[in-house]
């Protein structure tokens, strides 16, 4: 019997649907009659223009807006779970106690366990011990027993240090406080998880951490990122939000991206066609409106017009180039650092550092908040001298220092416009507009005065100033903060044509991944070099035994290790039992295998039929026809997309079998 692994198959019962939901704010239209639904297990990933309404449509989901219009349907059983990016406070309360208190139901059942314990101490009775024997497998059932370690677990991979736990909330800062919010989130498991950019504030090892419980959760995820290379570890499924609609792409974010420019290009093309239709027919209607003889022809052609269903093409995408002024020449030493101690009173935060940089090297920061970073950044660009060493400038240095704190050099009565043409080199002046629009300052953003900027556009302000000046040494500590994905793509493109020195701190692990030539550990007072970018390190760290990164990987890659060999006889029987049932396995895998590559190769060529279908002349007057062919073949390639997820799948088990 043929196997097909096809989409309908796969296909769950929605848990949550929109059905012509409208929402708008005053004039501005942020939904417009949008149906679209979200199946358990769906990995969603939201994406879109600043303000297209990313933000408005999650806390819709999460109850927290009203539709002006329309209805949001949840399945029976359906919880949720909502992350905001902003308004967390937590107070009153230890850490520990705080984030336990996520675990309500349990916490009710254990008390009722001990209430119950208590009576049952003094005098059996028959209903209690029966009671206590129900609450009791329901609390096992429940993870009640393994609570405390799973809080432990979730705190720990957030970067919280376990002498944190008795700490006050209120003794976090804002970036610690989303990530108790977080934490108590994650131990509610709700089978619809909400996060609005739930990166922000996360260093790189709690980003892994993050990303490897997200891709084992169980249940849907729906979140904001821009972080590029979270997204593309995480969804399966990217969702567009533009022009008041929802688009859907299969797949993850570096996916959606080539995707979208075939759909992009395919419409355009089917526009260019209806354009040069309707012109053709507005031409006919000119040329004999004030014919009698074609009076009728005339009104045949005017109605055809208004049948006519006009083609809405996405909005292109600005190719913002930026390219930095030529760095004065400087030695082989950009900066170094020699037998560098350094700390603040009693805390000792660095200790026998040696570090040199030389120069064209790119090199990257990492390390746990708080663990030094930009103490070190700040010796090396010489703000703070080092309790004890010695540091060394290169010959000729011209240094550029973006501090986190950047923005406190902005002159306040003075407007965006004018703060960056203060410092502008004379032929970068025509430019400072495309400049500030890569950074988020559009239209009459530029004439705002910095007094009512906030901190993430007072950020960015400082950051477009300071990639300005000619400078043979850059030190970012990051520069990606408050930045989109269209904004880091235009920094990390102009940082790739830098031809200095780079030494920067970021918690985009797909910028740092990208440019770094050379990554520098700060942890344990100590600052170690490893050549080669992040995932380059992560190898290093993992073949060391060091999980602290990312321990996902760590687990996968010494889970084949880790097997134990039965060395007693009922040990072989039983092992070579199973090495008959992985043969008799690998056989069926083989099979099924055969079946999904024939269900792929008739997929693509139907696809293929489809997009020369849609591209023929008489698509660009029957759009109604065009949007069927469209659907038709989002869910072809739905279903091509989970057939290669098999696929994969079979060949790596196939693979493995064959070794």
């Amino acid at each position: 019997m043929k196997i097909l692994v096809t989409a309908q198959m796969c296909y769950k019962k929605p848990m949550l649907q929109l059905k012509n939901v409208i929402k708008q704010f005053a004039d501005r239209v942020v939904l417009r009659d949008v149906t679209w639904h979200v199946r358990p297990g769906d990995r969603i990933g939201l994406c879109g223009e600043n303000g297209a309404g990313k933000t408005t449509l999650l806390r819709m989901l999460a109850g927290q807006v009203d539709v002006d219009a329309g209805i949001i349907s949840r399945a029976k059983g359906t919880t949720i779970g909502y992350l905001p990016q902003e308004g967390l406070e937590h107070h009153g309360q230890s850490l520990f106690v705080e984030v336990r208190s996520a675990l309500h139901e349990l916490l009710v059942i254990e008390a009722e366990l001990q209430r119950l314990e208590g009576r049952i101490s003094h005098e059996a009775v028959s209903v209690d011990l029966d009671r206590y024997a129900e609450l009791q497998e329901t609390f096992r059932q429940r993870g009640g027993y393994t609570m405390e370690s799973e809080i432990g677990r979730v705190l720990k991979g957030l970067g919280f240090a376990e002498n944190d736990w008795n700490k006050p909330c209120e003794h976090f800062s804002g970036g610690w406080q989303m990530r108790i919010a977080l934490a108590k989130l994650l131990l509610q498991r709700p089978n619809l998880l909400l996060l609005d950019e739930p990166t922000n504030h996360l260093d790189l090892p709690a980003r892994d951490w993050l990303e490897g419980y997200l891709v084992s959760y169980p249940h849907a995820v729906i979140l904001v990122s821009h972080d590029r290379f979270f997204l593309d570890q995480v969804v399966t499924r990217i969702v567009e939000v533009w022009h008041a609609k929802l688009t859907d792409y299969p797949g993850n974010y570096s996916r959606y991206l080539v995707v979208r420019e075939e759909r992009v290009a395919a419409l355009r093309e089917s526009k260019r066609r209806q354009d040069e239709e309707v012109a053709r027919v507005e031409a006919f209607i000119s040329k004999f409106r004030f014919n009698a003889n074609k009076a009728s022809l005339v009104q045949s052609r005017v109605k055809q017009l208004e049948k006519i269903e006009r083609i809405e093409l996405p909005p292109e995408r600005k190719k913002i180039g930026f390219a930095f002024p030529s760095p004065p020449k400087g030695g082989r030493l950009a900066v170094g650092l020699s037998g560098v101690n350094h700390g603040y009173g009693e805390l000792s935060v660095l200790q026998e550092v040696e570090l040199s940089v030389e120069r064209g090297e790119r090199v990257a920061l990492v390390g746990a908040n708080g663990a030094g970073k930009s103490t070190l950044m700040r010796l090396l660009a010489g703000v703070e001298a080092p309790q004890q060493g010695l540091r060394e400038e290169g010959h000729n240095l011209v240094m550029g220092y973006f501090a986190q704190d950047q923005a406190r050099t902005l002159d306040s009565s003075l407007t965006v416009i004018e703060q960056i043409t203060r410092v502008a080199p004379f032929d970068m002046v025509p430019k400072l507009r495309n400049l500030l629009g890569a950074f988020l300052f559009h239209g009459d953003d530029v004439h705002k005065k910095v007094a009512v900027l906030s901190g993430g556009e007072r950020n960015r302000l400082a950051l477009a100033i300071l990639l300005l000046e000619p400078a043979n040494l850059l030190l970012l500590d990051e520069p990606t903060n408050h930045l989109d994905l269209a904004s880091k793509e235009v920094l990390l493109e102009a940082l790739k044509g830098y031809r200095g020195t780079l030494i920067f701190v970021s918690h985009d692990r797909y910028f740092v991944d990208a440019l770094a030539s050379r990554v520098v550990e700060v942890a344990n007072h100590l600052a170690t070099s490893y050549i080669g970018n992040y995932a380059d390190f992560l190898q290093v760290k993992a073949g060391e035994g060091d999980s602290s990164h990312s321990a996902l990987r760590v687990e996968k890659a010494g889970a084949k290790a880790a097997a134990e060999i039965p060395s007693d006889k009922a040990g072989r029987v039983a092992s070579h039992a199973e090495r008959k049932e992985a043969r008799r396995e690998a056989q069926r895998q083989k099979k099924q295998l055969d079946t999904v590559e024939t269900r792929i190769e008739g997929l693509e060529q139907q696809l293929a039929t489809l997009v020369t279908a849609m591209q023929a002349p008489e698509m660009a007057l029957d759009h109604a026809r065009l949007n069927q062919l469209v659907d038709q073949h989002a869910g072809l390639q739905e279903e091509l997309d989970v057939c290669l997820a098999r696929w994969e799948q079979l060949q790596e088990v196939v693979a493995a079998g064959d070794e």
